[in-house]
């Protein structure tokens, strides 16, 4: 019986011996990894993804590395900026494993190492600003941060792709502060617009009275010139008129003068009556100079039909005197 139990034993070791033994052998690397081999504690090359097949004892399996992008949360930590602000940072870094080895045996810590050479680097960056520089130029930042840590982590094998700000945080006294300043400033700005308004307003309703002025003046002038014209164009009627009298008292037709001072007399007359300011009028007169003058009108007519027989027949006209 106690022979049994130990060819029993034994077998069972055997097989636990071999199946560790198959596990050691036969290695399978996940896709986005990569794994080294070391022998005998020394690197020797890299497994990458797939199946692979180790010589147990003499070959083991050194560091498991992540070949993909990977992304780390940045602390927030007080950094003071040039004129002496102090303010809360955090952001995020993204990178890539691209030598395996170098990742591996390089450095000790590698996500430790990159978050401080991210921190040190975001001091020393927003330190050379303002803080007003350090809230409006967070891409120039971003930048420098990055240069600078893709050089130092370039002999660990890594490739920083981005590095992100994600707050800027000044203290609460200083955003009230900034928040007092914008408004004033926005209120200096409006104060502008509208006093540039209520300018331009006066200027452009003083342009408008200028021509208004000057049209009303071109229009007077207009008006002027028009009524002189009318003037001077009755002047002229008048002066027919007189000349045409003239003429005919020179050629001896003494009713003609007649004619001329009765028609202005009722002409005045007519106009006194028209007055709107006039209901009544009285004033002495002569009916024998109003009824003369009207007889000489007559007169002065009949001599004008009897002149046509006497000129067709080649006579001299009749020379009459008036009363």
């Amino acid at each position: 019986m106690e022979g049994e139990f130990m060819g029993t034993f034994l077998a069972m070791v055997m097989v636990f011996a071999g199946v560790i033994l198959l596990f050691k052998t036969v290695r399978m690397v996940p896709q986005g990894y990569q794994w080294t081999v070391e022998r005998f504690g020394r690197y020797t090359h890299t497994m990458d993804p797939g199946l692979h097949f180790l010589m147990p004892v003499i070959y083991g399996v050194g560091r498991k590395i992540n070949m993909m992008e990977q992304v780390l949360e940045v602390p927030s930590q007080d950094v003071i900026t040039k004129d002496n602000a102090v303010v809360k940072v955090d952001g995020i870094v993204f990178f890539q494993v691209q030598d395996a080895a170098k990742a591996a045996y390089e450095v000790a810590t590698l996500e430790i190492a990159i978050l401080n050479l991210v921190m040190t680097n975001i001091r020393t960056a927003i330190g050379s600003m303002d803080l007003d520089e350090s809230l409006s130029k967070r891409d120039e930042i971003n930048t420098k941060v990055l240069n600078a840590v893709d050089q130092a982590t370039h002999p660990w094998g890594l490739k920083v792709n981005r590095i992100e700000l994600k707050d800027i945080q000044p203290p609460r006294d200083l955003v009230d502060s900034m928040a007092r300043q914008m408004k004033a400033e926005r209120e200096k700005r409006a104060n502008i617009l509208e006093a540039e308004g209520f300018r331009q307003a006066a200027i452009l309703k003083a342009e408008g009275e200028k021509q208004s002025v000057i049209l009303e003046a071109e229009g007077e002038k207009e008006a002027a010139f028009r009524q002189a014209e009318a003037r001077e164009r009755l002047a002229q009627a008048e002066a027919k008129a007189t000349e045409v009298v003239s003429n005919a008292i020179a050629a001896g037709n003494v009713q003609a003068i007649n004619y001329f001072i009765a028609q202005k007399y009722i002409e005045a007359f007519k106009s006194l009556a028209e007055a709107p300011n006039q209901k009544f009028v009285m004033m002495p007169m002569e009916s024998a100079g109003i009824i003369g003058s009207l007889a000489g009108i007559g007169e002065l007519a009949k001599e004008a039909l009897e002149r046509q027989p006497s000129r067709a027949a080649g006579g001299p006209p009749p020379l009459r005197s008036g009363g």
